[in-house]
Formats: structure tokens, C-alpha cells, sequence
């Protein structure tokens, strides 16, 4: 009676091919870089919530704006803060020496808000193209490892000259674990990719919503 074989993840590895060896460390490897980008961005998006929230209390709070922007400074650490700090300094570059206001003010205030929204967006939205690539090509390498896998497992089959199961299954299944981590890389990061890009995109929705109030606020100072 033959000896069972053994079909366990770390068996099937260690008989597969050399090829379909890197294939699969390299989709492992791109699965844990994803899960990485994952942790990493729900920490700096949250971080970002946080400190939108508190800026918005102290920008409603009744504070005078130059006030305020006297206790954060030209150069703050939170993103809303920065696109504050761009709006007061293009604000203040746009009085002339008698008080009055130089043409098109409120154009580059503006435009200074949404440079600085852009470099914020960039931010938030790094390591995101990772997962996008991520999600799209590992099943196709995963692929990839299980052709080149059943390649050498007909190959073995013609050189034993047999077609028994026992013989053929083992290279089969060595081949297809190929695929399957293809599929277990490429389906999270195609979850993950969708849920960061939404997150990304109504966090820089409440920047340019805030833009918008603080540039009407600075328009009706210039009306009066």
C-alpha cells in the first residue's frame, strides 16, 4: 500500500518548481505590502478626521481669524490647518500699504487654498496605486506560477508514463496553490483599494467644503 501523500500548503510549496516557489513568496509578499498600506492609511485617516474636527470647533468658535491664525502659525502640521494658513497668508500678501485690496484677490486666495488641498489629496492618497496594481495583476501571476506548475507536472507524468492519480495529483495541486494566492492577494486589495479611494475622496471633500466656507468668508470682508 502506497504511502499517503501529503497535500498540506507548506508540502505543496516545497515540491513545487523553483519558479512557481518565487511566484508564490512574491504574491505573499505583495499580499502583507497591502495589508501594510492598509494599517498604515486607516491611521493617517483617521488621524485626518481627528484633526479636520477639532479645527473646524476652533474656526467656528467665534475666534477672530487673524487671531487664530496667529495661534497656528505660517507653517501648521494638520492638512485643514495648512489650507488655513495658505488662505490668511495670500490674504494678507493682498492689502496694499494703504488697507485696500489688490485686484483679483479672491482668485488667488483661492487658487492657494487648492494648491494646498492638491498636496494634501497627493498625501492621502499615496501607496493607493499599490493596491490598484496589486489587485489587478496577482491573479494573472498567480496564473502565471499554475500554467508553468501544470507544464512540468504533464512533463513528469510523460517521463513516469503513467496516468495514475496518485502521480498526477500532487503536480496539480502544487499548481493551483499558485493561483489560489493569486486570488488571495488580489481580492483583498481590490476591497481595500475602493474603501481608502472612497475615505480619500470625502476627506478631500470636507478640505474643499471648508475652502469654499473660508473663501466666502474672506469675500464678504472684502464686500464690506
Amino acid at each position: 500500500m502506497e504511502a499517503a501523500q501529503d497535500f498540506t500548503m507548506w508540502a505543496l510549496f516545497t515540491r513545487a518548481t523553483i519558479l512557481v516557489q518565487l511566484v508564490m513568496i512574491m504574491l505573499v509578499a505583495a499580499s502583507i505590502w497591502c495589508w501594510a498600506v492598509f494599517i498604515d492609511k486607516t491611521v493617517q485617516y483617521r488621524k485626518a478626521r481627528a484633526e479636520a474636527d477639532a479645527f473646524d470647533r476652533s474656526f467656528w468658535s467665534g475666534e477672530p481669524l487673524d487671531a487664530l491664525f496667529g495661534k497656528i502659525g505660517a507653517e501648521p502640521q494638520g492638512s485643514t490647518e495648512k489650507i488655513f494658513a495658505s488662505g490668511m497668508l495670500e490674504w494678507r500678501r493682498s492689502h496694499r500699504e494703504d488697507g485696500g485690496l489688490i485686484p483679483d484677490s479672491t482668485a488667488r486666495i483661492n487658487t492657494s487654498m487648492d494648491v494646498t488641498i492638491a498636496k494634501q489629496s497627493s498625501k492621502l492618497q499615496k501607496g493607493l496605486p499599490i493596491l490598484a496594481t496589486v489587485g489587478s495583476t496577482a491573479p494573472f501571476v498567480g496564473l502565471f506560477g499554475t500554467v508553468w506548475g501544470i507544464m512540468n507536472a504533464f512533463i513528469e507524468i510523460s517521463q513516469a508514463q503513467t496516468t495514475n492519480l496518485a502521480v498526477v495529483a500532487p503536480g496539480i495541486a502544487e499548481a493551483l496553490m499558485s493561483t489560489g494566492i493569486g486570488l488571495l492577494a488580489a481580492i483583498p486589495a481590490v476591497i481595500i483599494y475602493n474603501k481608502l479611494s472612497t475615505d480619500s475622496e470625502q476627506i478631500v471633500s470636507g478640505y474643499e467644503a471648508f475652502a469654499d466656507e473660508f473663501a466666502n468668508i474672506l469675500s464678504r470682508q472684502v464686500e464690506n
